[in-house]
């Protein structure tokens, strides 16, 4: 199993960016694909996430608002589209996949497989 993250970059505060997390190895039906952040000096955290085939999505509440997650089982690809960026969403961003369904109500946690992250860098 495979999870490959890309997407990350350089940008200005306010702008944009879209992450593609590609899936490959096995079907992830039943399962939820989380997105985390690690920023140096920090420990990871929970950003967001997408219930695989059933489509519910679920934020941190900074995120909101501002992040989009969604995902294309034709192509086994779940994106993370963020918007208006601040400096301190500068981060390493990690897409992870869990088996079974998230309801929300807790961070996301204890994920079975994790993808190499990709550095996105905001400047102010």
């Amino acid at each position: 199993v495979q999870l490959q993250a890309s997407g990350g970059g350089l940008v200005q505060a306010g702008g944009s960016l879209r992450l593609s997390c590609a899936a490959s190895g096995r079907t992830f039906s039943g399962y939820v694909m989380g997105w985390f952040r690690q920023a140096r000096g920090k420990e990871r955290e929970f950003v967001a996430a997408i219930n695989w085939g059933h489509g519910s999505t679920y934020y941190v509440d900074s995120m909101k608002g501002r992040f989009t997650v969604s995902g294309d089982s034709a192509k086994n690809t779940v994106y993370l589209q963020m918007n208006s960026l601040k400096p301190e969403d500068t981060a390493v961003y990690f897409c992870a996949a869990r088996a079974g369904y998230y309801s929300g109500g807790y961070l996301l946690r204890d994920m079975h497989y994790w993808g190499k992250g990709t550095l996105v860098t905001v400047s102010s």
